[in-house]
């Protein structure tokens, strides 16, 4: 078995990778079956040099590689045909400029298996870039507060070396009294914790929130039952919530009333609520001043993020009485960062979470006749047909229909 890690061609160049070099060292420590090359990149986190010095063979032909390990999307005339590819493919939800992706790797009879799609029985996400982006979604956040209000001015998170960095910055700030919510617990939200936990603002209960006033800044952690309710009042479990949603509406208004900052970085299905409406934005005693959509929906639950916004300009405005976006300086706008591609600003932390991540839950699968079934769920296209898992997708292959 010959793994390949591939260089990133995407535009904008993403500097993160699936394994850092001393990942890949234990690999081939752990599976002296397994040999290792990587295909030689100038934008890598990771020089080459790195690679090499693991004894790793850094290479510009990797096409003799049985699987190939890459982040983003590889451009149709990079596929290698009658491989076996993983990265984040973006097909599985039929986004529309990913037809012709997926299209090519079923012509080219490749073995394709999304990060999004490595689960467990029980359906759960294993492997994954979130809790990088509450991290980044933390940073940026405050960072806008200050920017917005001229009180501190704290350098892009793109330009430090890691997370390390990121809570060294944070920490020399004179933090103002300000209230965090936040939303999800999964690893977005763990994310952000670490960040607001390491800096040593205080996590407090929902009540507290709400009612009292405090002297230094303080956070909540809400999961998705602390933000909605049923329509007709009956107190459920969230297995109700996720075979339910339309049954719910928000609860967040009551939030809006008292916080500053939002980090949004919950799950969002498609026909789960709104979060934060319009309405509630506008409210006379809406306090809100930023709002850090971590989770990034656009035209999602989250009225403000009207576009994603980029790492070179993380920024905007959005003014709710007429719905759209202004000067993030204008002074009836709410701070909106909304950076869709987060974990790309720690590439180091998040490159080495990410192999750590896989060596865990997928490279035993490769030895030991996946016998919990990973790669089996995993696996989107095989000998150019869909699996069964995804045959749903047959539609959108044969003519786009969405």
């Amino acid at each position: 078995m010959k793994f390949g890690i591939i260089k990133e061609r995407k535009n904008p160049p993403d500097r993160r990778v699936v394994f850092s070099p001393d990942e890949l060292a234990k690999l081939k420590q752990q599976y002296h079956e397994a040999s290792v090359a990587v295909e030689s990149s100038d934008i890598r986190i990771f020089a080459d040099e790195a690679y090499k010095n693991m004894g790793i063979t850094v290479t510009d032909d990797i096409s003799d590689c049985d699987v190939l390990f890459g982040v983003k999307e590889v451009p149709v005339e990079n596929l290698i045909p009658n491989k076996s590819y993983f990265f984040f493919s973006h097909t599985i939800k039929k986004q529309p400029h990913n037809r012709k992706l997926l299209k090519a790797i079923l012509e080219k009879k490749i073995d394709l298996y999304d990060h999004e799609t490595i689960v467990n029985e029980h359906d759960h996400r294993l492997i994954g870039f979130g809790k990088y982006a509450g991290m980044v979604g933390v940073y940026n956040g405050i960072r806008a507060f200050g920017l917005k209000f001229e009180l501190f001015k704290l350098p892009k998170a793109e330009t430090l070396s890691g997370k390390e960095a990121l809570i060294a910055q944070l920490k020399r700030i004179t933090m103002p009294a300000l209230k965090f919510v936040v939303t999800g617990t999964g690893k977005v939200g763990s994310g952000a914790k670490e960040i607001l936990d390491a800096i040593k603002i205080k996590e407090i209960t929902v009540d507290n929130y709400l009612t009292k006033k405090y002297t230094q800044a303080v956070y909540v952690q809400l999961d998705v039952l602390e933000y909605n309710r049923r329509k007709d009042g009956q107190v459920l479990d969230f297995k109700d919530f996720i075979s339910h949603p339309g049954e719910y509406e928000s609860d967040f208004e009551k939030f809006t009333k008292v916080s500053d900052i939002y980090f949004a970085g919950h799950f969002y299905a498609s026909d789960a609520p709104m979060i934060l409406t319009r309405d509630m934005l506008n409210a006379s005693d809406c306090k809100l001043k930023v709002v850090a959509d971590i989770s990034c929906d656009v035209n999602g639950p989250i009225a403000c993020t009207v576009r994603s916004s980029t790492i070179a300009e993380p920024l905007y405005g959005y003014f709710p009485l007429e719905d759209k976006e202004v000067d993030f300086f204008h002074p009836a706008a709410v701070a909106v960062m909304a950076v869709d591609n987060l974990p790309c600003e720690i590439p180091k932390d998040a490159s080495e979470g990410f192999g750590e991540q896989f060596m865990e839950h997928v490279i035993p699968a490769f030895f030991n006749g996946d016998k919990d079934g990973i790669l089996k769920r995993a696996k989107i296209t095989e000998n150019g047909k869909l699996t069964e898992r995804f045959s749903y997708l047959q539609d959108y292959v044969n003519n786009g229909e969405l």
